[in-house]
């Protein structure tokens, strides 16, 4: 059997996950992603990139957890306005956890870590999550504060000495740095354009859509983005993550 070492489940043979099971891997970390606009500048697939990379590195630092593939589509019919947007609804997603919950329970994950990355898939994995539990043996963690995710993210800016906040984040600063951490080829430099600022409604973001606010999907200024600042956002939201996980699991 090959030497390759990875954490992400999806890159393994099946001997490779037994092994890591038996050697004491307990912890399946799930991001939620979505594949929605993200702007003129970034790509349809930003929250799964980042679900790509959050649970990838909160694997690594907990170094007893795999990550799973991220989830996707998700829960975005507010941006349906937009060409290339894929939605699904909140039972759709739901029972796609639940199936996930349920296949990783029965191989002897003992810990399942939901992470959501797009704003509309926090209710959907909050609402499911204890009726998961319910149902498996495993322990379900689900990390879906939308306002803390957001508050970490405008942290991250401003440990990176970008002095830009903005209460709710789409395709400005804090993920264009993201973006441009992770991949900087993916980003449109040439298509950046700004949003709306300031005091904006989820609600009515939820209720009428994203065209009713921002006619590029933009919402906030993408051009306060820079690489540092997404490696920080990035790291600063995985380093908590840990933490939380860490703390459920020893008080289990």
């Amino acid at each position: 059997m090959s030497s390759r070492r990875s954490v992400l489940l999806e890159e393994m043979v099946w001997p490779e996950v037994e092994s890591a099971l038996e050697a004491g891997t307990r912890t399946a970390i799930v991001a939620v992603g979505s594949i929605e606009q993200h702007g003129p500048h970034l790509p349809l697939n930003m929250d799964t990139l980042d679900g790509d990379e959050l649970s990838r590195r909160i694997a690594s630092e907990l170094g007893d957890a795999l990550a799973a593939p991220t989830i996707r589509p998700g829960c975005s019919g507010h941006h349906m306005e937009f060409p290339g947007t894929i939605t699904v609804r909140p039972e759709i997603l739901m029972d796609v956890i639940r199936s996930y919950c349920r296949s990783l329970d029965k191989h002897g994950f003992e810990y399942i870590v939901l992470v959501p990355t797009h704003g509309g898939n926090f209710g959907p994995v909050k609402t499911v999550a204890p009726d998961v539990a319910r149902e498996i043996d495993a322990t379900v963690i689900p990390l879906a504060d939308l306002d803390e995710h957001m508050q970490l993210l405008n942290a991250g800016l401003s440990e990176a000495g970008v002095e830009y906040d903005q209460d709710v984040i789409h395709a400005g600063a804090a993920e264009t740095a993201m973006v441009l951490a992770i991949d900087e080829g993916l980003v449109r430099m040439d298509q950046i354009e700004r949003g709306p600022e300031g005091d904006i409604s989820p609600a009515r973001l939820l209720s009428e859509g994203f065209r009713s606010i921002t006619e590029n999907g933009v919402l906030g200024n993408p051009n306060e983005a820079t690489v540092e600042a997404g490696e920080t956002i990035i790291q600063k939201v995985a380093e908590t993550y840990v933490k939380y996980i860490e703390t459920e699991r020893s008080s289990v």
